[in-house]
């Protein structure tokens, strides 16, 4: 009787050990955490797309600049590309585009990211867009995948490509990556080795945006400060001996052509900086950097990005020293 009394205590030890154990199994690890899906037509459209850059600053979505991107597609497949978020630019772009289909893919992590069925999603598309939401998402899971990898090989094929607030922080040689947290103008002016100044390079590879950094939300969030001391490190540090800068208003989107021509649409103002030496000082604490050349153009002005030259603009220097900003301007606005 006492082995038997036994014999149950063990089999019920073992019974809840067991089911502890199922409770705690990690999830299945072979099951896809991205997310796909598509609207119009399911079987793909090969076309031929025509080369262009969508840079928009955020806020409320542009209907010129996507009827744009669209365009360029012609009449084929224009996939978003998100780390988090919904499917809501599906519904909203069959609204205002004339494509065989839209679809979007979330790409939540690197398994994501490393995915084949991911890879060759984006290779089918004949535009590609990659929505807001945080930049160093982006940079942590797609970065070094086939992702980066199938992204940049539609940009050699002529694929248009666009991109949103954080999005469209990406699209430049040079990225603010956000690793740590977006960085505050005030804060970094006063110290541009913030640890919040996080700056990588090399994410897509679009050659009219090389020794390019881009920001966005730029005069809503007061963002001049912050864009002025990337530019002084990236130069401090060495991460290239010429650096320019373009930086999109909430919106506003600056459209580059596959000739480098850029115009802008929209209600808001698209900034062209150049610094025209290194900062007089960069270090821990201390910040004197002067006389970078902006050109501020909207709506009625142009751009070449090949020279660097603008009209229906108009010309003005900015300096960093004590922790602000100043403009050769009569009012010393930045903006």
């Amino acid at each position: 009787m006492r082995l038997h009394r036994l014999s149950i205590f063990s089999m019920t030890a073992l019974l809840l050990l067991a089911s502890a154990s199922a409770q705690s199994a990690p999830a299945d690890a072979s099951k896809p955490t991205y997310k796909y899906i598509r609207v119009g037509n399911n079987a793909d459209k090969v076309t031929k797309p025509t080369p262009g850059i969508a840079m928009m600053g955020g806020g409320k979505d542009l209907d010129a600049a996507f009827a744009w991107l669209c365009k360029r597609a012609n009449g084929g497949d224009l996939l978003v590309l998100r780390a988090t978020g919904t499917d809501a630019y599906n519904p909203y772009l069959q609204g205002i585009c004339s494509l065989n289909s839209v679809a979007t893919l979330i790409i939540p992590d690197a398994a994501a990211a490393h995915d084949p069925f991911v890879a060759e999603t984006i290779r089918e598309a004949e535009a590609v867009f990659i929505s807001g939401g945080d930049q160093s998402n982006y940079i942590k899971y797609w970065q070094h995948t086939p992702v980066q990898d199938a992204i940049n090989d539609k940009i050699k094929s002529g694929a248009p490509i666009g991109g949103t607030s954080a999005g469209l922080a990406v699209l430049s040689q040079f990225v603010f990556t956000a690793l740590n947290d977006s960085a505050v103008s005030k804060q970094v002016l006063a110290d541009p080795y913030d640890k919040t100044v996080t700056i990588g390079d090399n994410f897509i590879h679009l050659p009219v945006l090389n020794g390019i950094i881009t920001d966005q939300h730029f005069a809503k969030r007061d963002r001049f400060g912050r864009f002025v001391v990337f530019l002084a490190r990236i130069l401090q540090d060495g991460m290239s001996p010429n650096i320019k800068g373009i930086a999109v208003d909430e919106g506003n989107a600056v459209l580059v052509d596959e000739k480098g021509q850029a115009t802008v649409v929209g209600a808001g103002t698209a900034y062209f900086i150049r610094p025209t030496g290194k900062p007089e000082a960069c270090k821990a604490g201390t910040l004197v950097f002067k006389n970078l050349t902006v050109y501020r153009i909207n709506s009625s002005g142009t751009f070449d990005l090949n020279s660097w030259k603008g009209a229906n603009g108009n010309t003005y220097e900015v300096s960093a020293a004590g922790g602000v900003l100043s403009s050769d301007k009569a009012d010393r606005s930045v903006y």
